[in-house]
């Protein structure tokens, strides 16, 4: 029997991709492919760079060839338009149309979301970064496959300055948020069923160290931190969390819990992807 074959689809262009590297982390594919791999052991994993002049993408036809698709995150702003936008949009809407899952980290909510005619805009409560607060089930959430043993308020890592204000139609929404009322959804496009959400359950604390040092001193200037200090004791804090987890003195300071803390728990959203509709999905069109 085959392995799985997974594409994963890199929202950012190589500068901003060379950039996040500058600080220490990864490009997202790079990271979303490890751990698709770590989560369906076998698997090929793929990536292609729609964002990247050039870039050679698969058409549908190539598309079909894979058993689910996954979508970064990206410091682009979807309403600017331009090319790397708009190659990304005409990528979503080919892959719509091979019944194959899609899942949807952040940019990729955002992306699915106007590919398939809803409406992104800038959040006017400005940004939302770090952990993402009591992050609700809907009920239809609570009962949807995806959080299948995820707790029904949690928090997540987070970083966006944008938000889906319309869902398209066919969608249902999983999960909200003080900030952003769409946190989760089940988006139904041509023949696929894409899940997705606005946080980022791929990114370990590591990442998130990264981007703080990025953004830096922007943050500041937005009123995260009081000055500069500040905000690199709070990285020194990300990282100590990536070496020690269980620290529960750090826990409580930031007031979160297992729910993000806990790997198995953080990234059970793309484990229940792959087990609950891509691997059936697979199954289903006689491929394994």
């Amino acid at each position: 029997m085959p392995a799985p074959r997974l594409l994963v689809v890199e929202g950012n262009t190589a500068e901003a991709r060379a950039r996040q590297v500058q600080f220490g982390g990864e490009a997202a594919s790079e990271g979303y492919a490890r751990l698709l791999r770590e989560l369906c052991p076998g698997a090929i994993a793929d990536i292609c760079y729609p964002a990247d002049p050039g870039a050679n993408l698969p058409d549908s036809g190539g598309l079909e060839g894979y058993d689910g698709i996954a979508i970064t995150g990206s410091s682009l702003n979807i309403y600017n338009g331009g090319a790397p936008i708009a190659a990304q949009i005409a990528l979503m809407r080919a892959a719509f149309e091979t019944g194959v899952p899609i899942f949807g980290s952040c940019w990729g909510l955002q992306l699915i979301t106007v590919a398939a005619g809803g409406v992104v805009r800038l959040n006017p409560k400005g940004r939302e970064v770090g952990f993402g607060r009591r992050i609700r089930m809907t009920q239809g959430g609570a009962a949807h496959p995806m959080f299948a043993d995820k707790p029904p308020v949690f928090e997540a890592m987070t970083v966006h300055l944008d938000e889906v204000e319309t869902l398209p139609p066919d969608s249902q929404l999983l999960a909200t948020n003080d900030h952003s009322v769409v946190q989760a959804a089940e988006i139904r496009a041509g023949r696929s069923t894409c899940w997705a959400v606005q946080y980022h359950p791929e990114y370990p604390f590591r990442e998130m160290a990264a981007i703080f040092r990025r953004l830096s001193p922007s943050l500041v200037a937005e009123g995260f931190f009081l000055d500069e200090e500040e905000e690199a004791a709070f990285i020194g804090d990300l990282e100590h969390f990536e070496r020690e987890p269980a620290n529960k003195a750090l826990a409580w300071r930031y007031g979160i819990d297992g729910a993000i803390i806990s790997k198995a728990t953080r990234t059970i959203e793309i484990r229940n992807f792959i087990e609950r509709h891509v691997l059936p999905t697979r199954a289903a069109r006689g491929r394994g």
